[in-house]
């Protein structure tokens, strides 16, 4: 395989439909294959689902403690009708690199790979690590086992950049996010006798109506003027359940999340609705990660600020799997190309030129570890 640069390798990652739940096992053997080629030490780790892996790779010594770049594989599904050809066949319009992934954030994965061959003929004096996870889109699943994995394969890290798009920006904080699904089974029947069935959907309203309450009551709890909105939020995404108007309701579902600014476990605000549900309401949690805060004057701010040639901004409303490399004691920031805005929506793109600066980016750090 030969070196491919930036916008060749947004291309091949852009090719691989790996839509968050489904497996990225070709995609991550392809990188495994690119990365080794120029030396790097490679670490592919299924995980306990068999069809998806994470991927740990590090450019220099391991037993020296560096830092991490870290990036998801994962998209979120591309059905919607407005894409005006393949979302999955990444398209050149002008400085345009469109394509589902390349602002979310296959642009970031490709600026790390296209720097490899140049930080593999460099002297660092402290390791490179690049950590690619699977599942993020959907709760940040497969990385907590890659860093349950760290202390077999490298010395305790640095610090932590994660490549969700800022616009190249530093950012030191996210809020966290748990989410949970809560279902009520109940008998089905004839709406015309009642009392002969049990009403899912009715089992259901204490929770959701305790739901409603906890997102108002919140507003007016911690604030945090960091994030827009400044309070920590629930919503209520989902709700399904019977077959018809004439036939009692025998299930009926709730999806639910919260979102925690610092400080806040989100999984605690959950704690009210559990205990609003009855013997028939069972809960389950789907996913959670915790909030993002490093200090301003930290090292790695610090840092960020030297290689971007930006300042660091207070938060973004949006998570990410830095709160987990925090909650391992490993220092974390934010920090991408492109912007939030065009993820998840038809015509993503990210622009040449993004592209290019975060591969200077990272080229920078490599340079500012060079012994």
């Amino acid at each position: 395989m030969q070196r491919l640069n930036a916008e060749e390798l947004l291309a091949r990652l852009v090719s691989y439909p790996t839509v968050a739940g489904t497996s990225n096992l070709a995609l991550m053997q392809f990188i495994a294959d690119y990365l080794e080629q120029f030396g790097a030490q490679v670490h592919l780790m299924t995980g306990p689902e068999g069809d998806r892996a994470n991927l740990f790779a590090t450019i220099g010594d391991p037993s020296v403690p560096g830092f991490i770049l870290s990036g998801h594989v994962d998209v979120v599904p591309a059905g919607e009708p407005e894409w005006k050809d393949d979302p999955f066949e990444m398209r050149h319009d002008e400085d345009r690199l469109i394509g589902r992934g390349t602002c979310d954030m296959k642009g970031f994965d490709a600026a790390v790979l296209s720097a490899v061959p140049d930080l593999a003929t460099m002297a660092l004096s402290a390791p490179i690590h690049i950590a690619l996870s699977y599942d993020e889109e959907i709760g940040c699943k497969g990385v907590p086992h890659m860093i349950a994995a760290l202390p077999k394969l490298c010395a305790a890290p640095l610090g932590c950049i994660v490549g969700e798009p800022t616009g190249l920006r530093p950012v030191l904080a996210h809020k966290g996010k748990a989410a949970m699904k809560l279902w009520a089974r109940g008998v089905s029947g004839h709406s015309s006798r009642p009392d002969q069935g049990e009403n899912a959907i009715h089992a259901l309203l204490p929770v959701l109506n305790a739901a409603a309450h906890q997102a108002d009551t919140l507003k007016s709890d911690g604030q945090d003027d960091r994030f827009a909105p400044p309070y920590s939020t629930l919503q209520i995404g989902v709700v399904q359940g019977g077959q018809a108007v004439n036939i009692i309701p025998d299930h009926a579902q709730a999806l639910i999340e919260v979102r925690g600014i610092p400080g806040v476990d989100p999984q605690v605000l959950l704690e009210p609705l559990v205990e609003s549900g009855g013997p028939n309401v069972k809960a389950e949690l789907i996913s959670t990660y915790p909030a993002l805060a490093l200090p301003a004057d930290s090292g790695l701010a610090q840092l960020m600020t030297t290689l971007t040639g930006v300042a660091a901004i207070g938060a973004v409303s949006f998570g990410t799997e830095a709160g987990l490399f925090q909650q391992a004691g490993i220092p974390s920031i934010i920090c991408g190309p492109g912007d939030i805005s065009r993820a998840h929506k038809p015509e993503e793109y990210l622009t040449r030129a993004e592209l290019s600066a975060a591969r200077n980016m990272i080229l920078n750090l490599g340079q500012s570890l060079a012994s």
